[in-house]
């Protein structure tokens, strides 16, 4: 991994020089905007709307439009002389339990490694956290634009993640929370049990993106020139539940099934196989044709 910022956490009088890295990427499958008809890359042009011409990346600004339609013109110079006072420093501001974090405010992770002179520091500071139960709650600047963050230990390091302010959370204004719509308290109970039966220890490992691998399957099959296999829908043919307490009955079911494990079933349809295939799986050992061999033996 490459360090995308250095600087140091300011924790009182102490200072704890270090290196940010990017904890997260992306899995997607990267396409560009191609020409049907022979493949050639769509490419796009800085084109200025008032005279047509190509504006080079150099004369590009920033542009604040005002509700008049005016335009305000913000240069790199303008953009210089506003104040950053944390821009090479991750300033604990108070130290707070990690539960009073919404984590709808949580934005991006960084890993947080130490310079060999602040290691010593470093650790100290990551074993207090851990201690504690608590995180930090920081302020630091980031690509030119200041962040509100919470640092905390995860697997025996520091991990920065920055936060939206507030104001960045929207207002869920849903029309729903103003009426008194009436639950049952037998569905209720029943959505208690659902939730009981289903409940079990989150293992990220176990999850994957399938549409993610079916793209990069169908990728592979145009790369290959093979034909593409239609996935057949499991959910074809399924009756509808007709009433929520249905539903909840049909889907504590399969819960308590799906938890009893497959072993069962496996069991049932081993014990199905020799029924209908012989010990070498051949079709002339069903029973039409052991009849027909009796009577030819006969005669």
């Amino acid at each position: 991994m490459r360090s995308m910022w250095k600087g140091a956490i300011s924790f009182g009088l102490i200072m704890i020089p270090v290196k940010l890295y990017t904890a997260t990427e992306t899995q997607d499958i990267a396409f560009r905007q191609v020409h049907r008809e022979d493949g050639g890359r769509i490419r796009f042009r800085r084109v200025c709307s008032i005279d047509g011409t190509e504006v080079p990346y150099e004369d590009v600004a920033k542009g604040f439009e005002l509700p008049t339609g005016e335009m305000v013109v913000l240069t790199e110079d303008d953009m210089a002389d506003l104040p950053l006072p944390t821009t090479r420093s991750i300033e604990v501001l108070h130290f707070a339990a990690e539960d009073q974090i919404d984590p709808i405010l949580f934005s991006r992770s960084y890993f947080v490694e130490p310079e060999k002179a602040g290691m010593r520091a470093y650790v100290l500071l990551r074993d207090a956290l851990e201690r504690s139960g608590k995180v930090a709650v920081v302020q630091v600047a980031l690509r030119q634009r200041e962040s509100l963050a919470a640092l905390r230990t995860r697997d025996g390091v520091l991990v920065l993640e920055t936060l939206l302010w507030p104001d960045e959370v929207r207002e869920p204004d849903f029309s729903f929370l103003d009426q008194d719509i009436e639950v049952r308290s037998q569905e209720l109970k029943m959505a208690a049990s659902l939730i009981e039966s289903m409940t079990e220890e989150f293992d990220p490992s176990a999850h994957h993106d399938s549409y993610r691998e079916a793209l990069a399957e169908l990728v592979a099959a145009k790369t290959e020139g093979r034909d593409v296999v239609q996935p057949s829908d499991e959910a074809a043919g399924k009756s509808e539940p007709t009433s929520l307490a249905d539903a909840l009955k049909a889907s504590i079911a399969a819960a308590r099934d799906e938890h009893k494990g497959a072993g069962p079933r496996r069991a049932k349809s081993a014990a199905a196989g020799p029924k209908a295939k012989g010990p070498a799986g051949d079709a002339s050992d069903s029973a039409p044709e052991r009849r027909r061999a009796r009577r030819r033996a006969s005669a």
